[in-house]
């Protein structure tokens, strides 16, 4: 049994840091956490959850990461050396004394403030594990923050973030068996590369923005094509490359997504990513989501309504992204590594222009605007684009227009 036994291996539990705070606290030198005899004493602060003032002299009570709570010290202020920390802290102290309608320059605190801001603290770490988890789950070049400024809720439950779409039963994929055998495919197309070879254009200017009219497919290079990973037309394989963040809207309409750098013009944003289910599965679902107000069921139709995406449970960042009437992302159709027209993955482009800072939103039924539809200038500029596209199945939100006789019940 012990032979058996030999090479297995188990996944520990505790992160990193609390292996190396355990190992600190038992006084238990170890050298792949890096713990010596010379740093037993250096403790990390998980969060502050008080205030006091003592003879003019600060005190914030502190959670030592991998101590309990009963094991709080209070600590003057010269011995921190949290400074993200204590800034957040303050600014939460700020706004429960604003709120409680409590002098500023108060010398202690009441216990629903210092109940407040235990909560805003253990709500922060929770956002930011959920913030790491997600970067662990996705292979791409852009980061996901998390930031939640407007009330104390923590991360969604239910709901499992996943980096490629999760085929749910009765839906079977049949990867591809054939590629380009271009050596460049920008400049030395074989046969028209790709697109090409399926009687289609080739759908990204050399800076791998889009100028194909929506509607048209997009057919990217695939695992069995010669080319190499750097090939221009591998773009929404590529995943996200923009820095986005998930955040809490202020006016009610739950969590919103903004870019956090600028995205130019018909530049690739996100997947929508989720379960792909059969369009039965999905009536039978979308008859629960129904009496829960909102749904996130994407029919795939570009051809046939045979199967639809699920983004309820199981998803990316594109779950948390809002309605628009006037969006600035736009759907398009992708075919990847399977060519399966019943199934094409669905990619969000910049319908325009997007500012840092600027929420990402895109429009639950949209309708084709042939202006400009085929146009290879891609501006650098922050213009309105006249584009317009296509598909997602009953969903009932409201619109960030703020009207609140504007609202989608899409069939």
């Amino acid at each position: 049994m012990a032979q058996d036994l030999k090479d297995c291996r188990v996944s520990c539990k505790l992160s990193w840091e609390d292996l190396q705070a355990l190992c600190r606290r038992e006084r238990l030198v170890c050298k792949q956490l890096s713990v010596t005899k010379n740093n037993f004493n250096d403790y990390e602060v998980e969060y502050l959850c008080n205030y006091k003032k003592h003879k003019g002299r600060e005190f914030f009570l502190v959670k030592w990461k991998g101590y309990t709570e009963s094991e709080n010290t209070w600590e003057p202020f010269k011995n921190l050396k949290c400074p993200i920390l204590l800034h957040q802290f303050r600014q939460d102290m700020k706004t429960a004394l604003l709120q409680a309608n409590k002098p500023l320059d108060s010398e202690s605190l009441s216990t629903p403030i210092v109940s407040f801001l235990l909560q805003r603290a253990k709500q922060r770490l929770k956002l930011q594990k959920w913030e790491d988890l997600m970067n662990q789950t996705c292979k791409q070049k852009g980061r996901i923050f998390v930031c939640n400024e407007v009330d104390l809720d923590g991360p969604p439950k239910n709901f499992i973030y996943i980096n490629e779409n999760k085929l749910g039963k009765g839906v079977n994929v049949n990867p591809v068996i054939v590629g380009c055998e271009c050596d460049d495919c920008f400049s030395q197309p074989v046969d028209g590369c790709c697109p090409g070879l399926l009687k289609h254009r080739r759908a990204y200017n050399d800076n791998r923005q889009v100028k194909v009219m929506p509607g048209v497919p997009i057919y990217e290079c695939n695992s069995k094509c010669r080319c190499g990973p750097d090939c221009a037309n591998r773009v929404v394989q590529k995943g996200i490359q923009y820095d986005l963040c998930i955040f809490k809207t202020a006016n009610g309409r739950g969590w919103g997504v903004r870019t956090l750098q600028r995205i130019y013009k018909n530049s690739f944003v996100m997947e929508y990513l989720g379960e792909i289910i059969t369009t039965e599965e999905a009536e039978r679902r979308g008859v629960v989501y129904d009496k829960q107000g909102v749904t996130y069921l994407f029919d795939l139709d570009y051809v046939d309504d045979v199967y639809t995406i699920d983004a309820a449970h199981y998803g990316n960042i594109s779950h948390f992204v809002n309605h628009s009437c006037d969006p600035n992302l736009q759907v398009y159709n992708v075919f990847i590594d399977n060519l399966d027209e019943r199934l094409p993955r669905i990619a969000f482009f910049a319908k325009r222009g997007i500012r840092a800072g600027e929420e990402l939103t895109f429009d639950y039924k949209m309708t084709v605007d042939p202006i400009d539809a085929e146009s290879s200038k891609m501006d650098s500029e922050f213009s309105r684009a006249g584009i317009e596209g296509s598909p997602i199945k009953q969903i009932h939100m409201e619109c960030k227009c703020g009207v609140k006789t504007c609202r989608k019940y899409l069939f």
